[in-house]
């Protein structure tokens, strides 16, 4: 299992689902490393360099599973991948319709895990998330999912307002082996809050 974190996150966002399911994290610049972001395609090819030998199952949380896609079209050592909260629903690339679904979904997260995500943002930078979000979020993710030939899943919250339920279906659509699952009662921060369930999921991969 590799799995990359999402925007602004690193290794810390995960380590309990790594306590059930063994994996290696990828950082890259924008999550978990801070300093200049490269090209969308850069950022996959620093994450396919990352891979070693197969057979892999990626795992990607938020926007990290927009670097993942251009991998999944190149990569010969995958044997499935799993999609976490992954972003951007195109009607939340403004500001005005990011910001109130931010704070939705915020308000749904369990309030323990605020000191660890602020630890994560801190070490990863406003800069660079700035930059990874502006270079990533236009991508058109479910037009590439359409040439990817590994198993997809596409996991997402019940209380998700990031990745809502008609997103996630639509990228789950796309792949040709596409499923989508849904955990309930979970928000954005699944690999974090919800370790067990998503841990279920890698296993039955």
């Amino acid at each position: 299992m590799v799995l990359v974190p999402g925007l602004g996150l690193d290794e810390r966002s995960s380590a309990e689902l790594r306590r059930r399911v063994p994996g290696t994290v990828v950082r890259l610049p924008g999550m978990g490393l801070a300093g200049p972001v490269p090209a969308l395609d850069a950022l996959a090819g620093r994450l396919l360099a990352a891979l070693g030998e197969g057979p892999v199952v990626l795992v990607g949380h938020s926007q990290s599973c927009q670097r993942k896609h251009p991998v999944l079209l190149t990569a010969r050592t995958l044997a499935a991948s799993l999609w976490t909260g992954p972003t951007t629903d195109p009607r939340l690339r403004s500001v005005r319709g990011l910001a109130g679904n931010w704070l939705r979904t915020a308000l749904a997260e369990p309030w323990w895990q605020v000191p660890l995500v602020l630890a994560q943002w801190w070490r990863t930078g406003p800069r660079a998330m700035a930059a990874l979000f502006r270079i990533a979020a236009p991508d058109d993710t479910d037009r590439r999912l359409r040439d990817v030939s590994v198993p997809v899943t596409v996991v997402r919250g019940t209380r998700d307002r990031l990745c809502g339920a008609a997103w996630a279906a639509r990228l789950a659509d796309a792949a040709p082996e596409g499923r989508l699952v849904e955990i309930p009662g979970a928000a954005h921060m699944t690999p974090q809050t919800h370790p067990a369930a998503v841990a279920d999921l890698l296993r039955s991969l």
